[in-house]
């Protein structure tokens, strides 16, 4: 058997790396509504680490602020359009 040929190789796949959410210069914090605004979903609840695809300090860094933010009224704690069509 000629070894040179493998039956089984992977394909070689053009990888491109996605860049991070966060950029070093961007602050986590309650008032940064662009930058929270993107880690919660349309009913209004916090995106999972896997989907944002963030550190896990991060992650606890945006939900803390996304809190604070729904605490001092400038987030919706749901956001429930079905409700208010009847």
């Amino acid at each position: 058997m000629n070894k040179s040929k493998r039956p089984f190789t992977k394909s070689k796949r053009s990888f491109r790396r996605r860049l991070p959410p966060i950029q070093s210069g961007d602050r986590i914090d309650d008032r940064n509504m662009s930058l929270i605004s993107r880690f919660i979903s349309e009913q209004g609840k916090i995106l999972s680490r896997r989907v944002n695809r963030v550190t896990l300090k991060q992650q606890r860094l945006i939900t803390i602020a996304i809190k604070q933010a729904r605490i001092l009224s400038l987030l919706p704690f749901l956001n429930n359009q079905k409700q208010f069509e009847r």
